[in-house]
């Protein structure tokens, strides 16, 4: 098991919440995700979760334009376009179920 640092402002912050954990684990993707937060604190999920998986979207080109020199606006589109591919034509069913979460 290969786990990822805790970054050190959630450490800090004794309000923080875990929203997604993803694993790549017996030749798949599993997840453990956080629904319904937003929703049960007055905002609307959907949106909310746009918003979250834009910024980590953001993230992520950021981190390959530091560590890889990839430029962040052409990294955003190739990100994009493979999500969109991916949710019209998808290269894997998603299984499993969804158990509501604690805290």
């Amino acid at each position: 098991m290969n786990p990822l640092v805790i970054p050190p402002a959630a450490q800090r912050d004794e309000k923080s919440i875990q929203m997604l954990s993803a694993w790549i684990a017996e030749q798949g993707q599993h997840c453990s995700i956080k629904i319904g937060f937003w929703q049960d604190n007055g905002r609307d999920e959907q949106q909310a979760w746009g918003i979250f998986l834009a910024d980590t979207i953001r993230h992520i080109a950021n981190a390959l334009q530091e560590n890889y020199g990839k430029p962040f606006p052409d990294t955003v589109a190739a990100i994009l376009k493979s999500l969109h591919d991916e949710i019209g034509d998808p290269t894997s069913d998603v299984q499993g179920s969804f158990s509501p979460g604690h805290g």
